[in-house]
């Protein structure tokens, strides 16, 4: 798409990642379709910010147990073909042979036809898993203005953390060219300007549709590749000395509070997943989702309002520091510090703490949960804990993480 007699854009949306480090929340969905925040899906951010940005002719890219994110897309992502718009699931194909996509750069190559049905000038490619605001027409315009064959966002992280990103060297003689990328260092070198921050790539690109073309077919050739985006596209146009990087604290988006001006997280574990649900939840959120300029757009069905059921024998439905969802019914249960999804079920004299449950989770009475994530229809019985006891949890089959954060299953019943 075209904005304001600028380039023509097409963006392209890798989500067909696997998300092994989210398993259980992965073992039937693929990891861009796992529910976040109450009523969102991860896929939702990446397609909000392109649509806020203008964008609005997207090709999302699956191929890992893609149905629900499949439905949803088709379902929620609808948009005006009057203006020649629109939001299209494209899955593996085998268009080049008989091999699913070998990498991010190989989805991209065995997708080709996209990309020359479209014709655009630009082509933003970004990944699908990651919690943020970005105003993305900031990006393209420097790519622009540049000459870039290739802009990579970057976002400045503490230098200990390094050894987690693919990290960004710049150029001494340019401030935006990139001179070295390097996939996590064991030695980076800090910022000209903060010794103590490196700058790492987000998986976000902005490529001209031409480089781009040429950059993923040549890499297809190569037998010693991984075709990724990160780990071999961006290094070829490094060496040429094309490759530009954007600093994502230049980012301005409209109704941005200074307190999560610049949030970015990359929710690729359990522990990263859990601790964006708690950015939400604080008296000043971290990650503000009530921002009504930038906001994040989702289909989430049609329920009635939540609803607090309170009785006698000091029985009181109540929610503290949480995000409620429609459909939820707290009847005579505490919850604090917690992500409710549409239509859980809270009973009398349960307790939820510091805990995210998804659609459809049922808490019997008496029960309680803490620092737990239960996905979808998880039923728990009447005074049964989760969350208090990490071995007895494990015991039991869930999951545990180091920190001690418990998973259960999809359509996991508790025993009693």
């Amino acid at each position: 798409m075209a904005t304001s007699g600028g380039p023509k854009v097409l963006a392209i949306v890798l989500a067909g990642g696997e998300g092994k480090r989210l398993m259980p929340l992965t073992a039937d969905r693929a990891k861009p379709a796992v529910p976040f925040g109450g009523i969102y899906r991860l896929i939702d951010f990446a397609l909000s910010n392109l649509a806020n940005s203008g964008y609005l002719r997207m090709v999302v890219l699956t191929q890992y147990k893609s149905h629900s994110l499949d439905r949803h897309i088709t379902t929620t992502w609808r948009m005006s073909t009057m203006l020649g718009n629109y939001v299209t699931p494209v899955p593996a194909q085998q268009r080049v042979g008989k091999q699913w996509f070998a990498g991010s750069a190989d989805a991209i190559y065995q997708s080709l036809n996209l990309i020359h049905d479209d014709k655009p000038d630009i082509v933003v490619v970004v990944g699908a898993d990651h919690v943020y605001r970005m105003d993305f027409s900031d990006m393209v315009q420097q790519h622009v203005e540049t000459g870039a064959a290739v802009t990579v966002a970057a976002i400045r992280q503490p230098i200990g953390s390094a050894g987690q990103f693919g990290v960004i060297e710049l150029d001494e003689s340019h401030d935006r060219r990139i001179g070295a990328f390097r996939e996590k260092p064991s030695d980076p070198v800090g910022l000209a300007d903060n010794p103590h921050e490196v700058l790492a790539s987000m998986g976000n690109y902005v490529f001209s549709a031409d480089a781009l073309i040429d950059a993923v077919t040549q890499d297809a050739a190569r037998e010693d590749s991984a075709h990724d985006m990160g780990g071999d596209i961006v290094p070829w146009f490094v060496e040429q000395e094309r490759a530009y990087a954007y600093d994502f604290r230049d980012n301005t988006i409209p109704g941005a509070t200074e307190r999560d001006r610049g949030y970015w997280r990359d929710v690729g574990t359990i522990d990263s997943f859990y601790d964006a649900h708690m950015d939400l939840v604080s008296i000043h959120p971290v990650f503000n989702l009530y921002n009504y300029d930038w906001p994040i757009m989702t289909s989430y069905g049609s329920f009635p309002p939540a609803k607090f059921v309170t009785g006698a024998s000091q029985r009181r439905g109540v929610a503290l520091n949480s995000v409620v969802s429609p459909g939820c019914i707290v009847s005579g249960a505490v919850v604090t510090d917690s992500v409710l999804s549409p239509t859980v079920r809270a009973h009398s004299f349960s307790s939820i703490n510091g805990s995210v449950l998804m659609s459809g989770v049922e808490i019997g009475r008496s029960a309680t949960i803490s620092r737990a994530i239960l996905d979808k229809d998880v039923r728990v019985p009447p005074g049964v804990s989760i969350g208090v006891d990490a071995e007895h949890d494990r015991a039991r089959g869930f999951t545990v993480t180091e920190s001690g954060i418990t998973v259960i299953g999809k359509g996991t019943v508790v025993p009693e």
